[in-house]
């Protein structure tokens, strides 16, 4: 699978202007494209200011999603506010080719921002099947809770969106690194970049990891889209020889 991940700056609580930034970008892209990740409410940044920036599943940017997967021939993933049910979520979207859309609400809202007052938990772990691989999408804090990540589905690709600041970055690329080895699993994460009207710096590091903890692309701080191409059958012969899966404990989560 062909992944290109958005290592980009967003515009401040201006869904219109990301939406027209991220179409001339993924537009732009010349190579056949699998999947395309964009960061945590990228038409926005991460703002609880959630009434003036939500949109409905009927919206602009779902609309505008749904036409650009048909037209590359790829799907698209990100997060960003959604109103329903006069609740608001940190909802991430998974934009297959045909349009037809799978959703992750955040299950983990990062409290040390009051996101929690603002917007809805999610509940449901969500496991995505495209083009053979099994895919498993989470938002920026859930790095932090292992056992909500741990990989019980036997799922190919860990996938994390974000809006994680330069501040913390180093607890970011360790815990991506940790959640592949840990998970017998490739990784993505994918973090945006520039500064933000709460005065929070964003030096990106989106990267690829693969099952054995090694970088397939190093944590990246220019702007820029990069490609990287995953192998599940070298995944699928590494987990086979080691086995290490076979030994993970059992549990519930309440």
């Amino acid at each position: 699978m062909k992944i290109a991940l958005f290592n980009t700056t967003l515009v401040w609580e201006n869904p219109a202007e990301n939406r027209t930034n991220f179409e001339q970008k993924i537009n732009a892209i010349t190579e056949e494209i699998d999947l395309i990740v964009l960061p945590e409410m990228f038409t926005s940044g991460f703002t609880m200011n959630s009434k003036k920036v939500a949109e409905t599943m009927q919206g602009e940017t779902v609309s505008l999603l749904i036409k650009l997967a048909k037209t590359k021939n790829c799907a698209i993933t990100g997060s960003l506010v959604i109103t329903e049910n006069d609740n608001y979520y940190n909802r991430l979207l998974f934009v297959f080719p045909d349009g037809k859309i799978d959703f992750y609400d955040k299950r983990h809202l990062f409290t040390l921002a009051s996101e929690d007052k603002v917007y809805t938990s999610g509940k449901e772990k969500l496991i995505i099947t495209y083009k053979g691989f099994k895919i498993c999408p989470l938002i920026c804090y859930d790095l932090r809770f292992p056992v909500f990540a741990r990989n019980v589905e036997n799922y190919d690709l860990l996938l994390y969106v974000a809006n994680w600041p330069k501040t913390r970055v180093n607890a970011w690329d360790i815990l991506l690194k940790a959640r592949a080895v840990e998970n017998m699993s490739y990784v993505i994460g994918v973090n945006r970049i520039g500064n933000d009207n709460n005065n929070l710096e964003y030096v990106g590091h989106s990267q690829v990891i693969d099952f054995l903890g090694n970088y397939l692309i190093e944590p990246q701080e220019k702007e820029g889209v990069f490609i990287v191409e995953i192998d599940k059958e070298k995944q699928d012969e590494t987990r086979s020889k080691l086995a290490f899966l076979n030994d993970r404990d059992e549990f519930t989560i309440n």
